[in-house]
Order: structure tokens, then sequence, then C-alpha cells
């Protein structure tokens, strides 16, 4: 088995580098790891099935990670280093690096999800309308200061400035259909920098859909807080809207900009579909947020 160390130097603050993780690595066991990169992938054809590929990044990193284990059948080790490090979140993997590297060298799995779209996958969540902005124009001085919040600090920035967008949203059984502020699709548990999404997680088999319509920032800031406080879906609001399906779609009415996993990949439709368990990980275990499970009609609640 060969373990392989893939960095990015751009992630989160840059404190956290090749030599940093080399260093804990061989501390934890693994003297020798494969060091490589993104931007020379000849070593990616040397990659088998029985080894680990462990991804010094953040969930973009992860994301070019879980492709290439997927296609070797090998297992994901993530170390995480980004600004929102969501994925990681989804396997309650340990912030103390000697910690980390030692539970990558034991070599605990676990399976999960992946959601696939077109040519591509994400683990996290894709976004559609304004939940795309952060990744579109958060960055630089702004991103390294504030981290993860810089998310929610852009986002709360543009609130006032949409009108929303017309689209029509299916989710096996469920379909809604009306003007949208932001619709995000999850495969995960977690979104923006820890934000739970209730009754899910990365194992369920399910794609959660939180359509969130135009409203005025008091009602948007009190509908956030009332799901973070209550960490489950309200059954009744007309602020927010929140789907389960193992095949999710979102068309709009014109061609709208869709994130994944913090990048931008593609326009409107959107189809994606939930493989369910197609990728091995390392983690102590997949959180969830609820042990309830969704409705037939595939609709948890409005809210």
């Amino acid at each position: 088995m060969t373990y392989w160390l893939v960095c990015n130097p751009k992630a989160g603050d840059g404190e956290r580098g090749r030599e940093f993780w080399l260093q804990h690595l061989a501390a934890a066991g693994i003297p020798d790891p494969e060091a490589c990169d993104f931007e020379d992938m000849d070593w990616a054809a040397r990659v088998r099935n029985q080894d680990t590929v462990i991804i010094a990044g953040g969930d973009g990193s992860v994301n070019m990670g879980a492709r290439l284990c997927r296609e070797k059948g090998a297992t994901l080790a993530i170390l995480p280093s980004g600004t929102a490090n969501d994925f990681a979140r989804n396997l309650e993997l340990p912030g103390e690096p000697d910690a980390l590297c030692k539970l990558i060298a034991g070599g605990t799995t676990q399976r999960v999800d992946v959601a696939e779209y077109g040519e591509g996958i994400f683990l996290n969540v894709a976004h559609v309308g304004i939940g795309t902005l952060p990744a579109r124009e958060s960055g630089g001085a702004g991103k390294r200061l504030l981290g993860r919040f810089s998310y929610v600090v852009e986002l709360l920035r543009r609130l006032n400035a949409r009108r929303g967008f017309r689209a029509t949203i299916r989710c096996d059984k469920a379909v809604v259909s009306g003007r949208w502020l932001t619709v995000a699709v999850a495969s995960g548990a977690f979104f923006g920098g820890g934000n739970e999404i209730p009754e899910a997680s990365a194992n369920d088999g399910q794609l959660d859909v939180i359509a969130v319509r135009p409203r005025p920032l008091f009602q948007l800031l009190f509908t956030f807080l009332l799901v973070r406080l209550n960490k489950r879906a309200p059954k009744r609001t007309s602020t927010m809207v929140h789907m389960k399906g193992q095949h999710c779609s979102v068309h709009t009415g014109k061609p709208k900009t869709v994130t994944a996993d913090g990048d931008v990949v593609s326009k409107t439709p959107l189809d994606v579909t939930c493989s369910r368990g197609s990728l091995s990980v390392i983690g102590p275990r997949v959180v969830s947020t609820s042990a309830a499970s969704g409705g037939d009609d595939g609709i948890l609640g409005s809210f």
C-alpha cells in the first residue's frame, strides 16, 4: 500500500503546508508518503485500489481527490486546511494534527455518498442563485481574515440586492415552482462553513435541497436562526423549502451559474443523482444531524 500526499499551498491561511504535514505524518507512522500535487498529474496513473490518497486542502481540493479515488478504487484521507472544510465535518475528524495523522495511520474507513451531475461530482453542496456569490466573489485578504465567516458576510451584504429567479425544483416525487433567492443541493450534512442541514448525513443515500424564497432581511435571518437553534426543519413558514430525494433537478427560466464544492462548474439546468456509498474515506464515523427520516413525498417541510 502506498500513501500519496497532495497539498494545496493556496488553501486557507497557507500555514499548514507540505512540510508541516510531512512532519506530523512521520510522527504518526507514515514516514515517506509520495508527495505530489494536482498541477502535475503524472503520478495519478500509479495509484492503486489499496492506496490512500491524503489531501491537505479545502473542499475544492478534496473534490479533486475524491474523483481520483473513485476512479482508482482508492481510499481518501483529509487533512483539513481550507476555509470551510465542510466535508471533513461530516466525518467528525479530530482538530489536532497529531490525532488526525494517527487516525489516517490507523486506517479506519467509512463509505459515503457522492453527488453526480453531468461529468462532475460534489461531496458537499451545489448552489444556484445568491449562494454562488461567495465562490464567485469572496476571496483574497477578506477570505484570509474572516475565514469561513467570509461566506456569511458576502451573503448578508447581497441579500437586499436580489429579487430572485424563477425555477422549478424536482426531487423524486416532489415538485415545487416559484421565485427563489438561492437553491442548494447537498450530499452531506454541512455547508457554508459549518451550517447544519436538518435530518441529513453523508451516507443516507439522499440529496437534500434547501430552497430560499426572496424575503426581507429580518425574516431571512429569523428563519436561519430558527433552524440553527432547533436543528430541524420547521413545519410551516413561507421562507424556505426542504426536500429530499435520490435524484434532484433545478430548471431555471434563464441559464444560471452553478457552483459545486466552492468552484464555478456550469450553468443550469442542474440534474443531480446521489451515488450511495461510492467513496471510501478515512474517518471515525459519519455524522447525522437527525435520526428522523423524511415523508413519502420527499418534502420535509416549508420553513
